[in-house]
């Protein structure tokens, strides 16, 4: 068993120190996922708190035949950070934000951050063709449903969904080699 296989066990044994161990890891790649959606850091710190405990608590419904536990986990903060800034209370406090958070979002909206880097995968992700990239920064980078990607981009849905899940299987393949 690889030493990451392992570590992932012991995870879903309620193992402390593979909790932390994993924490170390993959914290500030969901840190910056998270970030990239929410745009706030005290935000996102919290909600990437919270989806440590998420997946801690839910750690048995995680299977390898499934997919990588990264993309797991990933997926948690994902829809986290999602679900944040579609509540009430988030777009409450946004009604009246400053310059900053504007000229923050002009200055980094149109790439990845170095944040979300941390594990390497914006190499990966700049190897695919500009219509994989487009794509996957919108929906997981970005936090964009496929709703939203398909306005932007101004595809049908439909197109969106299947060059998602096209350009996720180039993406794994890359990884792979």
């Amino acid at each position: 068993m690889q030493q990451l296989e392992l570590l992932i066990t012991k995870f879903q044994q309620k193992d402390v120190k593979a909790f932390e161990e994993l924490y170390n890891m993959y914290s500030k790649s969901m840190h910056g996922v998270i970030y990239n959606i929410v745009r706030d850091h005290d935000i996102a710190e919290e909600l990437m708190q919270d989806v440590f405990i998420k997946a801690w608590n839910n750690a048995a419904s995680y299977s390898a035949e499934k997919g990588r536990f990264f993309t797991w986990i990933l997926n948690i903060a994902r829809n986290a950070a999602i679900d944040k800034t579609r509540s009430k209370a988030f777009k409450n406090s946004k009604k009246n934000l400053g310059a900053e958070y504007f000229v923050d979002i002009l200055a980094h909206g149109d790439s990845l951050d170095d944040q979300t880097d941390a594990i390497g995968i914006k190499k990966f992700v700049s190897q695919l063709a500009k219509k994989c990239i487009e794509v996957i920064e919108l929906l997981y980078f970005k936090g964009y449903t496929q709703k939203e990607a398909s306005e932007t981009l101004d595809m049908p849905i439909g197109t969106i969904k299947t060059r998602n899940r096209n350009c996720i299987n180039e993406l794994r393949t890359i990884v792979l080699q």
